[in-house]
């Protein structure tokens, strides 16, 4: 099929949409060899460590880098049992302002028939998100208030990271330090 450019370039945001992505939050990327992939990111470009998931937490293990004071830019995800041996993009996250805009989204994307496969907080970063998927099957998350690292590189300690599977239950049992106030309750699904 054609591409039609200026049919393209006529596309414009629907008016009234409930939320407003900010910036492309991170990216993450999976990987055949995450100590090759991690010296790369780290001694050829530059990135810090912030993070590390064993395998027990994520399948083939998880590594988050940082190039600013966001907890991290770019995450790596090992090649686990049964994944496809070639390198592929795992999800990318788009940051919103407000967790009230992180409801909204989840409210206007479930009007819009798309399935929502998570909702909730994470655990390492503690980013409060929704996480669905594109058309053609791109994990995709849009989230907010991800943890910011100092210039002394210290980041929450695993402990204190909440993991939880709700919206809800993220404002309702907030991590230390983490704006989770929800201004319009009537965004609630409990």
């Amino acid at each position: 099929m054609p591409i039609d450019s200026d049919k393209l370039k006529a596309m414009k945001p629907p008016v009234g949409l409930p939320f407003n992505i900010n910036k492309i939050g991170h990216v993450v990327l999976k990987v055949a060899d995450m100590d090759r992939s991690v010296a790369f990111y780290t001694n050829v470009l530059g990135f810090k460590v912030s993070d590390v998931y064993t395998e027990d937490l994520a399948p083939g293990g998880m590594v988050f880098l940082r190039c600013a004071a966001d907890h991290h830019g770019v995450a790596l995800v090992g090649n686990g049992a049964g994944d496809a041996a070639q390198s592929e993009m795992h999800h990318m996250a788009f940051e919103v302002t407000s967790i009230d805009e992180v409801f909204r989204a989840r409210k206007y994307l479930r009007e819009q028939q798309v399935k929502i496969d998570f909702h909730g907080r994470r655990r390492a970063g503690c980013q409060i998100a929704i996480e669905f998927h594109d058309p053609d099957g791109h994990h995709l998350e849009i989230y907010t208030s991800l943890d910011q690292v100092g210039s002394g590189g210290e980041v929450r300690p695993p402990e204190d990271w909440k993991g939880v599977k709700s919206l809800e239950e993220a404002i309702d049992n907030p991590v230390e330090n983490q704006l989770a106030a929800l201004q319009d309750q009537s965004l609630r699904e409990d």
